[in-house]
């Protein structure tokens, strides 16, 4: 646990401000918020149907580039 204490010379303001930069910085209070509620994991089957329509968009989108029917994304590239 970090632990802010008001240096001396610094208005309330100020160190409010440096508290909430540090506490983005850590990511500290994004994981708290992420587990706040319960997600449940996706069984086998799901992930293997979902990496399989994965793999056919893929394939499809590659051939219809390969046409012509559809312009390269430049974003694409990753």
């Amino acid at each position: 646990m970090v632990e802010f204490k008001r240096k001396q010379s610094e208005n309330f303001e100020g160190f409010l401000r440096r508290f909430n930069r540090t506490l983005i910085k850590s990511r500290k209070l994004a994981l708290v918020r992420s587990k706040k509620f319960l997600t449940k994991k996706k069984n086998k089957l799901k992930q293997k149907d979902q990496a399989l329509k994965t793999i056919d968009y893929k394939k499809r989108d590659e051939y219809l580039m390969k046409i012509g029917k559809i312009k390269e994304d430049p974003r694409r590239k990753w």
